[in-house]
């Protein structure tokens, strides 16, 4: 959980407002506003109930009973676009009383997903002023997979069950992954012993988290490999990450934020194959948490559209969409659009003058395209100068950030 102290924010509300001007940069809106489902379609669908979703799972963190509320909601506000990006707070009174803030991406199933969210928790995060931050990243695979590992570290459990806690082990036969959950949260010396998730993936899933690894490592955002970030198999498939900060006195670790590929639990909300992840960046509350903020509130609408061409250009995109977002100048983009043509079209609906094009070839010489569409003129500019071109030709600059 951050620490106000740690941050540069006097109160919770200054955090979410922070918060929230980065997810919307990256084109996440609130939750809450969003149309949902009709009731009869709720029912046409046959939609099952929260309780009857709780009942069915095995919950191994504390924090997995909040998904359910959240899952159902992303659910029933899909849109025709196959794709759903959403933010949304909840709190929580128990023990120290704080508040979460959730990304959430429904509908594409490729790493962009997970990519996308941790990269903008690590900006809310190094945002709100903490320098020292570890990002862990792990992998459970898919429920096949994970099946023999969970098989694994029941058997290994039952090898070491006279050293664990007596309020443990009953819970050790049932549900082996989320004693093994907790034996990791007591520091439990025979954790680091453990089945390890990673060495139980397919081949297929190995090349699906190297996809993962290649954007944070093409973005140059450092982390390391964990086993023992973890949640239940009933909630959580393939990517699980968590972001904490470090202290600067005692050099410990604090988590800030959790996140991961949810796609079993929005399967079993959904009652039909879909693929969602989030990540949940959770603060203390102090003081007010009334943002007053909507979809791009305070914010000059974007006039620029980034469209990326191929796999490469688009592991780069995500690098030049940073730096934007640094220099202020807003953009639409849509990564999880795989053909051009998709892409061109969103960017006709939206009507902006101009387009930022990368494609393979503008990604191995480090350049972008800038068209202008009117014209239909375009010229390549190297990533380097594309914010000095832009404020030259006062694209998607605010009149009063322009200098001479």
């Amino acid at each position: 959980m951050i620490r106000l102290k740690d941050t540069r924010f006097p109160n919770t509300a200054g955090f979410l407002e922070n918060a929230i001007r980065i997810a919307e940069y990256y084109g996440f809106s609130p939750l809450d506003q969003m149309a949902r489902m009709p009731a009869a379609q709720i029912s046409q669908r046959k939609l099952p109930s929260l309780s009857k979703v709780e009942s069915e799972i095995a919950f191994a963190r504390r924090d997995e009973k909040t998904l359910l509320t959240a899952a159902r909601r992303c659910i029933t506000s899909m849109r025709e676009s196959g794709a759903l990006l959403a933010w949304r707070t909840s709190t929580s009174t128990s023990g120290i009383p704080a508040v979460s803030f959730e990304l959430h991406i429904v509908g594409p199933r490729t790493a962009i997903a997970e990519a996308l969210l941790i990269i903008a928790g690590n900006a809310i995060a190094e945002e709100s002023g903490i320098k020292e931050r570890v990002l862990s990243v792990n992998n459970i695979g898919s429920p096949e997979s994970n099946g023999r590992y969970v098989r694994d570290v029941g058997l290994y459990l039952r090898k070491h069950i006279e050293s664990i806690s007596p309020t443990l082990r009953g819970r050790a036969a049932s549900d082996p992954l989320g004693t093994l959950v907790q034996l990791i949260e007591r520091g439990h010396p025979a954790i680091s012993r453990a089945p390890q998730p990673m060495e139980y993936l397919t081949e297929e899933e190995r090349r699906r988290f190297w996809e993962l690894l290649e954007y944070l490592e093409i973005f140059g955002l450092p982390y390391e490999l964990n086993a023992h970030i973890l949640g239940s198999r009933d909630c959580w498939a393939h990517s699980l990450f968590e972001i904490s900060s470090v202290d600067s006195e005692s050099g410990a670790r604090i988590p800030v934020a959790f996140g991961g590929r949810y796609d079993p639990l929005a399967s079993r909300v959904a009652r039909t194959g879909e693929s969602a992840a989030v990540v949940s960046i959770t603060c203390e509350i102090k003081g007010s948490i009334r943002t007053g903020r909507g979809k791009r509130s305070g914010a000059a609408l974007p006039v620029i559209y980034f469209a990326h061409l191929g796999t490469e250009a688009r592991r780069r995109t995500l690098s030049v969409l940073e730096m934007l977002r640094r220099e202020s100048i807003p953009v639409y983009q849509s990564l999880w659009h795989e053909q051009i043509g998709e892409q061109m079209t969103r960017a006709r609906q939206l009507a902006t003058p101009y387009i930022l094009i990368m494609g393979h070839k503008e990604a191995m010489e480090g350049t972008v395209l800038v068209r202008e569409v009117a014209t239909n003129s375009q010229e390549a500019v190297p990533v380097s100068d594309v914010v000095a071109y832009l404020r030259r030709h006062k694209v998607g600059i605010k009149p009063s950030e322009i200098h001479a």
